[in-house]
């Protein structure tokens, strides 16, 4: 009897180390600065310029992205550029600071301005989102 408590004690030792360890494992991943198996396909583009008084330059883009199995998406800011994404298919993580979420089929993403960020394909199959944001191509 005395052996089996002092078993479950360990146990139970070993999985609370465990629980605090995991969100530091999470905060000590280098965020991606390349993207990895990535492809975008231009779905189309509208100047707002034209549409809307005061947003110069501006576009307002639709894209199909693509990240394959163990692809990256590198980190990158939405300070300048406001979007909504739709997973169409399969499911990526995104990480932001410390915290991640999954994200997967019929969910929706957005980023607005104080949004800086990362994305990680840990499936098996592409995960595949329809993106549209407000882009200020290079002049």
């Amino acid at each position: 009897m005395k052996r089996s408590v002092l078993a479950w004690g360990g146990l139970l030792a070993v999985g609370m180390l465990a629980a605090t360890l995991v969100p530091e494992v999470i905060a000590q991943i280098a965020p991606p600065t390349e993207s990895k198996g990535v492809a975008a396909k231009l779905i189309g583009t509208l100047p707002l310029a034209p549409e809307i008084s005061g947003i110069d330059n501006r576009q307002l883009r639709m894209r199909v992205v693509t990240l394959a199995p163990g692809g990256v998406f590198a980190v990158h800011s939405h300070a300048d550029r406001p979007s909504v994404e739709y997973v169409l298919k399969g499911q990526a993580t995104e990480y932001i600071g410390d915290t991640s979420k999954t994200y997967a089929e019929g969910d929706s993403v957005l980023a607005g301005k104080n949004t800086v960020h990362w994305w990680r394909n840990d499936g098996t199959e592409p995960a595949i989102f329809v993106a549209v944001d407000v882009f200020n191509p290079p002049k």
